[in-house]
């Protein structure tokens, strides 16, 4: 069972050694990020040892799936720049990050093209959080994940847990129609198969800590303050104009 999520003024985002060599191009490091028991791959990590910081970036960035039909992303799928981000809804920082800096970067550069953002759902603080990742699938299944992303993450959700019927009151809240298909999705072998590829993703990455990013491959950890984010979403954006 993982620990409870604990704070940090200079966590590194814990990646194999390939991403961390990117990092550090970017010199981020994440004040806030929350971590459980740490998760690794030996076997990858010493494989992309010898890689280069952009042949590492590169193989990152080749992990957006640009899925016009993804249901978990929104933004242009040809955007010039994509933000992953794999976050655990128990996640206070997930939270503040949806709350305080995710709706700005929305506006603006979702809105006007620049940016897509796709999400992974990185359950890693128990069964609530399974729970949480996999009714967010099924309200996607509807065409609701945002709304119901944005239910989840509102001050004082957290707080309340992720119970069978507080899923069901979120889904409410989105606006789901059909709350008896939501309960059978949630339930369902797909979701379950969903949410664990996602997680499998970012554990493959080395990944151990929420919320953790990848603009066009390069990472970021942590809720970090908008101009971080908007510097990377900047310097992609001029890469790929190249």
């Amino acid at each position: 069972m993982p620990k409870t999520p604990t704070t940090s003024k200079a966590r590194p985002l814990a990646l194999i050694a390939a991403v961390a060599v990117a990092a550090a191009l970017l010199g981020t490091v994440s004040y806030t990020a929350t971590r459980p028991e740490p998760r690794t791959d030996s076997s990858q990590q010493e494989a992309a040892a010898g890689q280069r910081p952009d042949d590492a970036t590169a193989r990152l960035a080749k992990l957006a799936r640009r899925d016009a039909d993804d249901r978990l992303a929104q933004g242009r799928a040809d955007a010039p720049v994509v933000l992953i981000e794999y976050a655990d809804f128990k996640c206070g920082y997930c939270g503040k990050f949806a709350r305080d800096t995710e709706p700005g970067l929305v506006k603006k550069y979702v809105d006007e093209g620049t940016l897509r953002i796709e999400w992974r759902n990185f359950p890693i603080f128990g069964a609530e959080s399974e729970a949480a990742a996999r009714a967010a699938w099924a309200a996607g299944q509807q065409g609701r994940f945002w709304e119901f992303h944005r239910a989840a993450y509102a001050d004082g959700a957290k707080e309340k847990g992720f119970a069978a019927d507080r899923l069901d009151a979120l889904a409410r809240e989105a606006g789901v129609d059909d709350l008896g298909r939501f309960r059978t999705d949630r339930d369902s072998d797909a979701a379950r198969a969903a949410v664990e590829k996602d997680r499998a993703e970012a554990y493959s990455l080395g990944a151990t800590s929420t919320p953790s990013f990848l603009v066009n491959g390069q990472p970021i950890a942590g809720a970090q303050p908008d101009a971080a984010f908007e510097q990377v979403i900047e310097s992609a954006k001029a890469q790929a104009a190249r």
